[in-house]
């Protein structure tokens, strides 16, 4: 994840500082002479002009005697300007234009890695403040994107301990999990399932996908191998009575967890969106978590956002992040919807779920 981003920011800075930093040079190619005759002229040349600058040599030599016993005159002719040599670019402030001009390329870079518009006018809006107005020998554009970023960014709340302490005050605790189809729910649905049964807490399965073919039978094999219950109803059932059975089956059987399998929906059909409203408003999941690929981009996005006006969402977790090679949808999901990543899918077993962590992501980087 990230190794495209990584390596064009890498591209991006390198090129910056050595356009600020290598003097603009021209080469001039050495004319090799075409034969004997011309080599002979050539010799006389460079002969003439050695015994030119013998005999300059010897009248500044006169001419500095001369003057150092003359009397002192004084002179109203102007000094010459000194040019400014290549070190003084260095004194000079970054303008607005030249900002506008070195930002224009990390611009496209950022676009093209699938970060959302908004994040980019968020980071040009950091590096203007920061950036405008200083001199150019203190500029670490790697140090402004780094500081850009850790505020983009948000670290998750610890998972576990935000159930445990819910768990003191009611039972069960209710997590739902939503997104469009094929995004992976299922699968990180039993991902989360057997992370919470490492953590010692008992879980029940809601089948409320009702409408995919096979479906339910998909997620009763996952259970099976986890070895936990599954409720379920009949396919074209309610999705939200199904989690409201699951979480009587819960209450009664004191078991700590229930966790709720949504059918993929579109994030533009609003009927289906009505549908995922109502079973939030039925069962009140503590947890509505929205799962999206980290490969679709702005895509996911978007999906975060329309479902975040819909269900209000505790956070989210993108699968596929280990072919993720662009890495710019964790950094747009997080900054639109201002909620954080939970966890990142790094694989098809169940033990592929990796906490975020927004420091690692940064290091990713190269920042």
């Amino acid at each position: 994840m990230f190794d495209s981003l990584k390596n064009k920011l890498k591209s991006w800075f390198s090129k910056t500082e050595s356009e600020e930093e290598k003097p603009k040079t021209k080469k001039i190619k050495a004319r090799t002479p075409k034969n004997k005759k011309t080599e002979e002229i050539i010799k006389q040349v460079e002969k003439a002009k050695k015994k030119a600058k013998e005999i300059k040599k010897e009248e500044e030599i006169t001419t500095q005697f001369e003057e150092d016993t003359s009397p002192i005159q004084e002179t109203s002719e102007p000094q010459k300007e000194q040019k400014p040599s290549f070190f003084d670019r260095f004194k000079t402030k970054l303008s607005e234009e030249k900002f506008e001009e070195l930002f224009s390329e990390l611009e496209m870079i950022l676009l093209q890695n699938n970060v959302a518009i908004e994040v980019v006018e968020k980071i040009k809006t950091d590096f203007k403040e920061d950036l405008v107005g200083k001199n150019l020998s203190e500029i670490n554009m790697g140090e402004k994107l780094k500081k850009s970023l850790n505020e983009i960014l948000i670290n998750p709340p610890n998972f576990i301990a935000e159930i445990k302490k819910s768990l003191t005050q009611k039972q069960p605790f209710i997590i739902l999990l939503a997104g469009i189809n094929g995004s992976g729910k299922t699968t990180t649905l039993t991902k989360l399932t057997n992370l919470l049964k490492k953590n010692k807490f008992s879980c029940c399965l809601a089948a409320a996908d009702t409408f995919r073919a096979a479906s339910i039978e998909q997620l009763q094999k996952h259970a099976d191998k986890l070895e936990v219950h599954v409720i379920k109803k009949d396919y074209g059932a309610d999705p939200a009575s199904v989690g409201f059975d699951a979480v009587s089956y819960a209450k009664k059987h004191h078991i700590d967890i229930v966790l709720i399998d949504t059918a993929g929906r579109m994030n533009t059909n609003d009927s289906l969106m009505k549908e995922v409203d109502k079973i939030c408003r039925v069962n009140r999941p503590d947890m509505r978590i929205f799962v999206g690929e980290a490969i679709t981009g702005n895509d996911a996005t978007e999906q975060a956002k329309a479902f975040d006006n819909s269900i209000n969402l505790t956070g989210i977790i993108l699968s596929k992040a280990d072919v993720d090679e662009k890495g710019g949808t964790a950094l747009s999901v997080s900054y639109v919807t201002k909620k954080p990543i939970l966890f990142l899918g790094t694989g098809q077993s169940y033990d592929d779920l990796e906490v975020f962590d927004k420091e690692k992501v940064i290091r990713n980087l190269g920042l």
